[in-house]
């Protein structure tokens, strides 16, 4: 009797949102039990009309009162103690009222999760594409197989290629709610081979029910075995890309050490520094230019060069030079420089991190699938990794001046009586150096926040690189660096970070125990020394 009644109230309270006539339904659908609200929704499903769309949103929202003095469902807003009240449609103020003068028509969880099925499966008529994808995206975390025919018809309908393989994804996840084998098997075949979390989710809770038909069962076991494999192989994907965006970092960070270590044998413990000032740069400039913009960060690239790689000689000049030979107290000197340095930037810049914004090009990530995904930001960092990597090896190479710096790298003593002036190409060497590191910088800004402390998080890993790799050796660095990146992140899936980074550390100094000069030692003075 209760249910015939309260079907009756429903039917009314349609019409009336409909002809947007009041009645007292607004108070019934305020009073009635949670039990009852179910009742209303279903209802209110049925009809398509702008005004039930208004009431079924602000009702999800939490908004949507009844007036009693005006007998109708209004907007309501709290603000204090008093509620703002606003025409549902119009949204025109109707003046404030006490909460005792108002009733909510109050919801819960299933509520929720019963008005998002139903909104959902209206806003995929709309004209806006995200919108479309989105209530997609809400449908399938609970799929209902009483909208089944609306998704058919909105998959025939669909002229977005995107759109139509989500809802086709979406109509198999509902045909798996159906109780025909036939059906089911549809289902199936519509989500064979994907690989979204709703999918696999969707088929574990499927094979769970005692009353599947035994081909049913074959299938979906086969489906569910090939996705748990598929997302397997994705993920190891997915851990070396990633690999290669820590190792192209660590790269930038360890190479230009890799050259002052290799031609003066300075452990310069203020190289983070530089990595850190890069950083800062790139703050800056975005401070002149629109973050958004890409040029932000192309002028960002060079600045960065020449603040660090100025540093990089003022600190060479000034302090370095006068410790050749000391390893000792050039180290404690380069520690000394470095907290001077991270006192400068808090004084300036403040001791909060700084927020780089991401240009809008480099925004966003390329999706191959629901498994596997490439950020735009760390293909950018691989790139330009790579292209340093290319400029930094045709320097060495073809000019004098890379030719200068392999001689004194090999003996610097043979390249003094030979006319290289060593203290000069010290300076460039090490502003080279330095500049790398601040190009590194301007990459490592795309990835974390800025702050004084950011040089400190890589400093160790640059010195671990470039022993690794061998110091002075380009290719041993490159080698070095993206192993260990890619080492670091197929490993901590199973050991956590702060581990994965214990066992890289305690290997490497099990290999140079082995291999004092790294897997690829310079002969020379290197060797010698």
């Amino acid at each position: 009797m209760v249910r015939v009644v309260s079907f009756i109230f429903s039917l009314f309270f349609v019409c009336e949102v409909v002809y947007g006539q009041t009645f007292d339904q607004g108070k019934a659908l305020a009073d009635s039990s949670l039990k009852e609200k179910m009742v209303w929704v279903e209802k209110l499903a049925s009809d398509d009309s702008e005004e039930t769309t208004r009431i079924l949103q602000h009702w999800l929202d939490g908004i949507l009162v009844y007036w009693p003095q005006e007998n109708r469902l209004v907007r309501g807003i709290k603000e204090g103690r008093r509620y703002q009240l606003q025409d549902l449609m119009t949204e025109e103020a109707l003046g404030t009222a006490a909460s005792r003068d108002i009733d909510r028509v109050k919801t819960n969880n299933s509520l929720r999760s019963a008005l998002k099925q139903v909104l959902g499966s209206r806003q995929l008529a709309s004209s806006d594409r995200d919108v479309r994808l989105a209530a997609i995206a809400e449908l399938k975390r609970r799929p209902d197989y009483k909208v089944l025919l609306l998704l058919k018809k909105r998959e025939a309908a669909e002229q977005d290629d995107q759109i139509a393989r989500q809802l086709s994804e979406l109509i198999g996840l509902v045909l798996l709610e159906s109780t025909e084998a036939n059906e089911q098997l549809e289902g199936l075949q519509r989500i064979s081979g994907e690989l979204s979390p709703e999918v696999k989710d969707s088929l574990s809770r499927f094979l769970l029910n005692p009353n599947l038909d035994p081909q049913v069962v074959e299938v979906a076991q086969r489906e569910l075995e090939g996705i748990t494999r598929s997302l397997m192989y994705w993920g190891i994907g997915q851990d070396l890309f990633f690999g290669l965006s820590l190792g192209s970092v660590l790269l930038l960070a360890a190479i230009g050490l890799a050259i002052t270590f290799g031609v003066m044998g300075v452990i310069n413990m203020a190289h983070g520094e530089f990595i850190m000032l890069g950083a800062y740069t790139t703050f800056v400039i975005q401070q002149w230019i629109p973050a958004t913009s890409m040029w932000s960060l192309l002028i960002s690239i060079p600045a960065a060069f020449v603040v660090s790689g100025t540093a990089g000689i003022v600190l060479e000049r000034l302090v370095i030079r006068h410790l050749y030979g000391r390893p000792l107290e050039t180290l404690l000197a380069t520690f000394g420089v470095s907290l001077i340095l991270q006192q400068l930037v808090r004084t300036v810049f403040g001791p909060l991190n700084q927020s780089v914004v991401t240009p809008d090009l480099l925004s966003g990530a390329l999706d191959i699938n629901a498994a596997f995904s490439v950020t735009y930001n760390r293909l950018f960092v691989i790139a330009f990794a790579l292209c340093v990597l290319v400029t930094l090896w045709a320097v060495m190479q073809r000019t004098p001046f890379g030719m200068r710096v392999r001689a004194v790298t090999m003996n610097r003593g043979m390249a003094s009586s030979m006319g290289v002036q060593t203290k000069r190409l010290d300076a460039l060497a090490f502003g080279l150096g330095s500049g790398i590191a601040g190009m590194g910088g301007v990459a490592l800004s795309q990835l974390t926040n800025v702050g004084p402390n950011l040089g400190q998080s890589y400093i160790v890993d640059s010195f671990m690189v470039v022993v690794f790799g061998g110091v002075g050796n380009l290719f041993g660095t490159v080698f070095a660096a993206l192993s260990l990146g890619v080492a670091n992140k197929i490993l901590e899936p199973f050991s956590g970070a702060v581990l994965a980074k214990i066992l890289i550390l305690v290997f490497i100094i099990l290999f140079i125990q082995k291999r004092p000069r790294g897997l690829f030692a310079l002969k020379g003075r290197a060797a010698e020394d």
